[in-house]
Protein backbone atom coordinates (compact mmCIF):
# COMPACT_ATOMS: atom_id res chain seq x y z
CA UNK A 1 0.00 0.00 0.00
CA UNK A 2 1.42 3.39 -0.95
CA UNK A 3 1.50 6.46 1.31
CA UNK A 4 -1.54 8.05 -0.36
CA UNK A 5 -3.60 4.87 0.14
CA UNK A 6 -2.47 4.71 3.75
CA UNK A 7 -3.52 8.35 4.19
CA UNK A 8 -7.05 7.63 2.93
CA UNK A 9 -7.43 4.45 4.96
CA UNK A 10 -6.16 6.09 8.11
CA UNK A 11 -8.47 9.09 7.75
CA UNK A 12 -11.48 6.82 7.05
CA UNK A 13 -10.75 4.72 10.13
CA UNK A 14 -10.36 7.73 12.40
CA UNK A 15 -13.44 9.52 11.04
CA UNK A 16 -15.69 6.54 11.73
CA UNK A 17 -17.12 7.99 14.93
CA UNK A 18 -20.62 9.22 15.83
CA UNK A 19 -21.60 12.84 16.54
CA UNK A 20 -20.10 16.23 15.61
CA UNK A 21 -17.77 16.38 18.65
CA UNK A 22 -16.42 12.94 17.91
CA UNK A 23 -15.98 13.96 14.28
CA UNK A 24 -13.97 17.06 15.25
CA UNK A 25 -11.83 14.98 17.61
CA UNK A 26 -11.24 12.36 14.97
CA UNK A 27 -10.05 15.03 12.52
CA UNK A 28 -7.47 16.30 15.03
CA UNK A 29 -6.21 12.78 15.70
CA UNK A 30 -6.20 11.96 12.00
CA UNK A 31 -4.23 15.09 11.08
CA UNK A 32 -1.57 14.33 13.70
CA UNK A 33 -1.34 10.70 12.64
CA UNK A 34 -1.17 11.60 8.96
CA UNK A 35 1.61 14.12 9.61
CA UNK A 36 3.62 11.48 11.43
CA UNK A 37 3.00 9.03 8.60
CA UNK A 38 4.06 11.46 5.90
CA UNK A 39 7.34 12.55 7.51
CA UNK A 40 8.46 9.06 8.54
CA UNK A 41 11.63 8.24 6.64
CA UNK A 42 11.79 11.65 4.94
CA UNK A 43 14.70 14.05 5.33
CA UNK A 44 13.80 17.19 7.26
CA UNK A 45 14.79 20.60 5.91
CA UNK A 46 14.54 24.08 7.39
CA UNK A 47 14.25 27.09 5.08
CA UNK A 48 15.54 30.16 6.95
CA UNK A 49 14.45 33.10 4.81
CA UNK A 50 12.88 36.39 5.90
CA UNK A 51 11.25 37.06 2.53
CA UNK A 52 7.86 35.28 2.70
CA UNK A 53 7.57 34.85 -1.07
CA UNK A 54 10.96 33.14 -1.39
CA UNK A 55 10.36 31.10 1.76
CA UNK A 56 6.97 29.88 0.53
CA UNK A 57 8.43 29.00 -2.87
CA UNK A 58 11.26 26.93 -1.36
CA UNK A 59 9.02 25.20 1.20
CA UNK A 60 6.51 24.30 -1.51
CA UNK A 61 9.08 23.08 -4.02
CA UNK A 62 10.96 20.83 -1.62
CA UNK A 63 7.74 19.53 -0.09
CA UNK A 64 6.66 18.49 -3.58
CA UNK A 65 9.98 16.65 -3.92
CA UNK A 66 9.24 14.46 -0.90
CA UNK A 67 11.05 16.36 1.85
CA UNK A 68 9.64 17.32 5.24
CA UNK A 69 10.11 21.11 5.14
CA UNK A 70 9.77 23.78 7.83
CA UNK A 71 9.92 27.52 7.12
CA UNK A 72 11.60 30.03 9.46
CA UNK A 73 11.65 33.79 9.00
CA UNK A 74 14.29 34.62 11.61
CA UNK A 75 17.14 33.25 13.70
CA UNK A 76 14.75 32.73 16.62
CA UNK A 77 12.34 30.68 14.52
CA UNK A 78 15.24 28.61 13.18
CA UNK A 79 16.44 27.83 16.71
CA UNK A 80 12.92 26.72 17.58
CA UNK A 81 12.73 24.47 14.51
CA UNK A 82 16.15 22.95 15.29
CA UNK A 83 14.73 21.36 18.44
CA UNK A 84 13.56 18.54 16.20
CA UNK A 85 15.84 16.35 14.08
CA UNK A 86 17.12 18.30 11.09
CA UNK A 87 19.10 17.05 8.09
CA UNK A 88 19.67 20.23 6.10
CA UNK A 89 19.25 23.99 6.54
CA UNK A 90 18.85 26.52 3.74
CA UNK A 91 20.18 29.68 5.35
CA UNK A 92 19.97 33.32 4.29
CA UNK A 93 22.84 35.54 5.45
CA UNK A 94 20.82 38.67 6.17
CA UNK A 95 18.11 38.01 8.75
CA UNK A 96 16.01 40.47 10.77
CA UNK A 97 17.35 39.39 14.16
CA UNK A 98 20.90 38.29 13.46
CA UNK A 99 23.67 37.37 11.05
CA UNK A 100 23.42 34.14 9.07
CA UNK A 101 27.12 33.35 9.48
CA UNK A 102 26.80 33.49 13.27
CA UNK A 103 23.67 31.34 13.13
CA UNK A 104 25.55 28.81 10.99
CA UNK A 105 28.18 28.48 13.72
CA UNK A 106 25.41 27.78 16.24
CA UNK A 107 23.88 25.15 13.97
CA UNK A 108 27.26 23.50 13.46
CA UNK A 109 27.88 23.39 17.21
CA UNK A 110 24.50 21.91 18.13
CA UNK A 111 23.43 19.86 15.10
CA UNK A 112 24.75 17.52 12.43
CA UNK A 113 22.62 19.24 9.79
CA UNK A 114 24.14 20.30 6.49
CA UNK A 115 24.04 23.99 5.62
CA UNK A 116 23.47 25.60 2.24
CA UNK A 117 23.63 29.38 2.22
CA UNK A 118 21.01 30.94 -0.09
CA UNK A 119 21.55 34.69 -0.27
CA UNK A 120 21.90 37.81 -2.41
CA UNK A 121 25.33 38.57 -0.95
CA UNK A 122 27.67 37.44 -3.70
CA UNK A 123 31.10 38.87 -2.87
CA UNK A 124 34.09 36.52 -2.82
CA UNK A 125 34.71 37.41 0.82
CA UNK A 126 31.19 36.38 1.84
CA UNK A 127 31.34 33.23 -0.26
CA UNK A 128 34.64 32.04 1.17
CA UNK A 129 33.62 32.99 4.71
CA UNK A 130 30.40 31.04 4.43
CA UNK A 131 32.12 27.91 3.17
CA UNK A 132 34.92 28.11 5.72
CA UNK A 133 32.60 28.76 8.64
CA UNK A 134 30.06 26.02 8.13
CA UNK A 135 28.53 25.88 4.67
CA UNK A 136 28.38 22.91 2.33
CA UNK A 137 27.32 25.19 -0.54
CA UNK A 138 26.94 28.92 -1.13
CA UNK A 139 24.15 29.73 -3.60
CA UNK A 140 23.34 33.26 -4.74
CA UNK A 141 19.93 34.54 -5.77
CA UNK A 142 18.04 34.40 -8.08
CA UNK A 143 17.56 30.73 -7.25
CA UNK A 144 17.60 27.90 -9.77
CA UNK A 145 15.33 25.41 -8.00
CA UNK A 146 16.51 22.33 -9.88
CA UNK A 147 20.14 23.23 -9.21
CA UNK A 148 19.37 23.78 -5.52
CA UNK A 149 17.58 20.43 -5.35
CA UNK A 150 20.62 18.69 -6.87
CA UNK A 151 22.92 20.38 -4.36
CA UNK A 152 20.66 19.43 -1.46
CA UNK A 153 20.56 15.79 -2.50
CA UNK A 154 24.35 15.80 -2.95
CA UNK A 155 24.91 17.16 0.56
CA UNK A 156 22.46 14.70 2.12
CA UNK A 157 23.97 11.76 0.22
CA UNK A 158 27.53 12.73 1.20
CA UNK A 159 26.59 13.17 4.86
CA UNK A 160 24.87 9.79 4.88
CA UNK A 161 28.04 8.17 3.53
CA UNK A 162 30.14 10.04 6.11
CA UNK A 163 27.92 8.80 8.95
CA UNK A 164 28.22 5.19 7.78
CA UNK A 165 32.00 5.51 7.44
CA UNK A 166 32.27 7.08 10.87
CA UNK A 167 30.29 4.26 12.48
CA UNK A 168 32.60 1.64 10.94
CA UNK A 169 35.88 3.48 11.63
CA UNK A 170 35.39 6.13 14.27
CA UNK A 171 38.94 7.17 15.22
CA UNK A 172 42.29 7.16 13.46
CA UNK A 173 45.61 7.83 15.19
CA UNK A 174 48.47 9.45 13.27
CA UNK A 175 51.66 10.78 14.79
CA UNK A 176 50.78 12.73 17.94
CA UNK A 177 47.10 13.13 17.08
CA UNK A 178 43.83 11.22 16.98
CA UNK A 179 41.06 12.27 14.62
CA UNK A 180 37.55 11.25 15.69
CA UNK A 181 35.29 11.14 12.64
CA UNK A 182 32.09 10.71 14.64
CA UNK A 183 32.58 13.62 17.00
CA UNK A 184 34.49 15.61 14.38
CA UNK A 185 37.30 16.24 16.83
CA UNK A 186 41.08 16.31 16.61
CA UNK A 187 42.85 15.40 19.84
CA UNK A 188 46.49 16.12 20.65
CA UNK A 189 48.87 13.88 22.57
CA UNK A 190 47.64 15.50 25.79
CA UNK A 191 44.08 14.45 24.99
CA UNK A 192 42.92 18.03 24.51
CA UNK A 193 40.95 18.95 21.38
CA UNK A 194 42.57 21.09 18.70
CA UNK A 195 40.19 23.78 17.43
CA UNK A 196 39.47 23.30 13.72
CA UNK A 197 36.99 24.91 11.39
CA UNK A 198 34.71 22.65 9.37
CA UNK A 199 36.81 23.16 6.26
CA UNK A 200 40.06 22.40 8.10
CA UNK A 201 38.59 19.24 9.61
CA UNK A 202 37.21 17.99 6.28
CA UNK A 203 40.53 18.59 4.53
CA UNK A 204 42.54 16.85 7.26
CA UNK A 205 40.12 13.90 7.38
CA UNK A 206 40.53 13.43 3.63
CA UNK A 207 44.33 13.42 3.91
CA UNK A 208 44.28 11.00 6.83
CA UNK A 209 41.88 8.71 4.99
CA UNK A 210 44.09 8.64 1.90
CA UNK A 211 46.71 6.48 3.71
CA UNK A 212 49.65 8.55 2.52
CA UNK A 213 48.50 8.87 -1.09
CA UNK A 214 48.75 12.41 -2.48
CA UNK A 215 45.50 14.23 -3.11
CA UNK A 216 45.21 16.84 -5.82
CA UNK A 217 44.24 20.40 -5.06
CA UNK A 218 41.19 20.01 -7.30
CA UNK A 219 40.02 17.04 -5.26
CA UNK A 220 40.58 18.91 -2.02
CA UNK A 221 38.51 21.81 -3.36
CA UNK A 222 35.62 19.34 -3.71
CA UNK A 223 36.23 18.02 -0.20
CA UNK A 224 36.21 21.48 1.34
CA UNK A 225 33.41 23.08 -0.62
CA UNK A 226 31.52 20.18 -2.21
CA UNK A 227 32.22 21.27 -5.77
CA UNK A 228 31.92 25.03 -5.35
CA UNK A 229 33.76 26.46 -8.36
CA UNK A 230 34.13 29.80 -6.61
CA UNK A 231 36.51 28.28 -4.05
CA UNK A 232 39.91 28.01 -5.69
CA UNK A 233 43.34 26.54 -5.10
CA UNK A 234 44.34 29.48 -2.94
CA UNK A 235 41.65 28.53 -0.45
CA UNK A 236 43.07 25.00 -0.16
CA UNK A 237 46.61 26.35 0.20
CA UNK A 238 45.46 28.70 2.96
CA UNK A 239 43.71 25.87 4.82
CA UNK A 240 46.83 23.68 4.59
CA UNK A 241 48.96 26.52 5.93
CA UNK A 242 46.60 26.94 8.90
CA UNK A 243 46.61 23.19 9.60
CA UNK A 244 50.40 23.11 9.53
CA UNK A 245 50.51 25.84 12.16
CA UNK A 246 48.08 23.94 14.36
CA UNK A 247 49.64 20.48 13.93
CA UNK A 248 52.97 20.98 15.64
CA UNK A 249 54.71 18.94 18.31
CA UNK A 250 56.44 15.95 16.75
CA UNK A 251 59.02 17.88 14.77
CA UNK A 252 57.94 16.01 11.64
CA UNK A 253 55.85 17.86 9.02
CA UNK A 254 52.32 16.47 9.04
CA UNK A 255 51.27 17.69 5.60
CA UNK A 256 53.78 17.88 2.77
CA UNK A 257 53.50 19.36 -0.69
CA UNK A 258 53.67 17.00 -3.67
CA UNK A 259 54.94 19.11 -6.55
CA UNK A 260 52.54 19.25 -9.46
CA UNK A 261 49.87 17.28 -7.58
CA UNK A 262 48.78 18.65 -4.24
CA UNK A 263 49.29 17.44 -0.68
CA UNK A 264 49.67 14.26 1.33
CA UNK A 265 49.92 13.18 4.95
CA UNK A 266 53.66 12.86 5.59
CA UNK A 267 53.63 10.79 8.76
CA UNK A 268 54.21 7.15 7.93
CA UNK A 269 53.21 5.90 11.36
CA UNK A 270 49.49 5.07 11.34
CA UNK A 271 48.24 3.31 14.49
Amino acid sequence: MNVRSQDIALRDDLNFQAGPQAHRTSNIVADAALQELRVAGRERLIVVEDDPVTRTMLVGYFSENNFDVVGAGSCAECRQALRARTDLVFLDVQLPDGDGFDLAKEIQATSNAGIIFVTRRDTDVDRILGLEVAGDHYVTKPINLRDLLARARSVLRRRSIDRKAARSHNSIAFGDWIIDLTRRELLGSDGKPVALTRAEFDLLAALVGADGRPLSRDYLIEVVSNRQAEVDIRTVDALVARLRRKLVGSGTPVITTVTGVGYKLALSERL
